[in-house]
């Protein structure tokens, strides 16, 4: 089995944390679990339960759903045209958020945006 989702999880739960300016200290207490917990769910190092899951999304202050938004890993029939944004946005994801700057400035530029 591919852990391919729980990289994805973990690295959207890092990103949600740190827009809202948490260390993973905090967002540990917040949620009720240790700094290294939630260490090893960022680093795809735990495999998570939705339980948890649950309970870091509202330590977040989000919903359960949006750590799987833009996520290959649901199952959904895609048009060519939102397969291809799809992998559009997977690539992002993988990025930073000065790197996003970057690729949309590119994009508005090429389509006169």
């Amino acid at each position: 089995m591919s852990d391919h989702i729980l990289k994805y999880i973990g690295s959207r739960i890092r990103d949600y944390r740190k827009e809202k300016g948490l260390f993973q200290e905090q967002l540990g207490e917040i949620a009720g679990f240790h700094f290294s917990y939630i260490g090893g769910i960022e680093r795809a190092e735990k495999n998570i339960s939705m339980l948890n899951l649950a309970k870091i999304a509202d330590a977040l202050d989000i919903e359960v759903h949006e750590l799987f938004s833009y996520s290959k890993n649901i199952k959904t029939k895609l048009s060519e045209k939102e397969e291809e944004i799809q992998e559009i946005v997977d690539i992002l994801l993988r990025h930073n958020i000065r790197d996003v700057k970057k690729a949309k400035v590119i994009i508005k530029e090429v389509f006169k945006d």
